[in-house]
């Protein structure tokens, strides 16, 4: 992928698993909004990697 799509889905993971954990402080969050959000945080930790590579 390149660099532009690697930090717009940064960007955009980070933006969504903000918006889960303050659900989750807020009211909690149901067993699949877990599960997505623990997907969520892994393709964030896949894109960071695939992002320091592309730039080196």
């Amino acid at each position: 992928m390149s660099l532009a799509v690697l930090e717009r889905r940064s960007e955009l993971l980070k933006k969504n698993i903000e918006q889960l954990l303050i659900r989750e402080n807020q009211k909690g969050i149901t067993r699949q909004q877990s599960m997505f959000l623990q997907q969520m945080i892994k393709e964030l930790y896949q894109t960071s990697h695939e992002l320091n590579t592309e730039r080196r």
